[in-house]
């Protein structure tokens, strides 16, 4: 596995990581059991960047990495997320479906002891607010994530589907090492001022659902393979219609994957490291079958030909439908 320094102020770790979301949500039933050995097979692989957050399973995903990171902390680069809430966590807070954002200060520090507790470590290695609320000042927020770093609970902060100008206000206040986006062939939002931001900054931008959340990999072709509790079916690029458009798009990036004589998730892989040295997939898998490919993509050379080819397969604007159903997408961009 090739390693990268995360942004100016960060180590090197695995250019590629794991996004240990699906393990417990979002997208139908989990297997304990076989997400513990993808989580080892990982650290076996030289995969070392593990990432969950609070909201994955209400805690759950948190509780399912503890036993694996307490066994082999000295291998793992361990990050974790808050601000994202639903009402029955003790709050009594409000909003539609019961999901609301709390990015206060007040929060930030209950969350990261919660989040120590249930992960049973000492340090976050990267601590992110997960998504910010535009009603609490930034500064706010980020004087108390540099309070868990004096106190030692956290040693690196990030931000997560941010401005760029939160990303300057928070700078300002103590070194954002990371900001993590949604990037792929299907999410290029980022390949504008947030990614030259971050850049001038010397933040690392981390991509999460690297792969279109499963669509890139050409494994779902319908509606009807996205199970009764898939969080994807609610996803506008997963509805009628805009399906079929977007697997259009999929078999252009088949076709250029066969002539490189690879799958199209690595491909898809492949074209997000060739798009910088600050650049970290973390693609999300509860199979190891599917960890070992996408690891796989890290031995990837594209040529420039290649790289620009896969970007044409799927030009920024073509794809079909929101990234997130509406009442989400009211959460990002803050």
């Amino acid at each position: 596995m090739i390693r990268r320094r995360l942004g100016a102020t960060g180590p090197e770790i695995s250019a590629i990581g794991l996004g240990c979301m699906g393990m417990s949500f979002a997208y139908g039933a989990g297997d304990d059991t076989e997400s513990t050995r993808v989580l080892h097979r990982a650290l076996d692989l030289g995969v070392d960047h593990l990432d969950t957050a609070d909201m994955y399973g209400r805690g759950r995903n948190e509780e399912l990495l503890s036993p694996v990171v307490r066994a082999r902390r000295d291998e793992v680069f361990l990050a974790t997320k808050f601000g994202n809430r639903v009402r029955g966590d003790g709050s009594g807070g409000t909003g539609s479906s019961g999901a609301y954002v709390d990015s206060s200060a007040a929060w930030a520090r209950e969350a990261c002891d919660a989040s120590l507790r249930r992960l049973g470590v000492d340090t976050i290695d990267l601590y992110y607010l997960h998504r910010r609320d535009p009603a609490t000042p930034i500064e706010e927020t980020v004087g108390a994530m540099a309070e868990l770093v004096a106190a030692g609970k956290v040693r690196l902060i990030g931000l997560s589907e941010v401005s760029p100008a939160t990303l300057r206000a928070a700078h300002a206040v103590h070194p954002v090492t990371a900001v993590q986006m949604e990037w792929s062939l299907f999410s290029r939002d980022v390949e504008g001022e947030m990614l030259t931001t971050c850049r001038e900054l010397g933040v690392a931008l981390v991509a999460y659902s690297p792969v279109g959340r499963g669509l890139l990999t050409g494994a779902i072709t319908s509606r009807d393979q996205l199970a009764a509790d898939d969080w994807r079916a609610a996803v506008p690029r997963f509805a009628e219609g805009n399906l079929d458009a977007n697997l259009k798009l999929v078999d252009e990036v088949r076709a250029v994957a066969a002539e490189i004589g690879c799958t199209p998730a690595q491909a898809a892989l492949a074209w997000l490291l060739a798009q910088g040295e600050d650049v970290f997939p973390i693609p999300g898998t509860k199979r190891v079958r599917w960890l070992e490919e996408n690891v796989a993509a890290a031995d990837i050379r594209l040529t420039p030909e290649q790289r620009t080819r896969l970007g044409a397969a799927v030009p920024p604007g073509a794809v079909a439908g929101e990234r997130y159903p509406e009442t989400a997408m009211r959460f990002v961009g803050h």
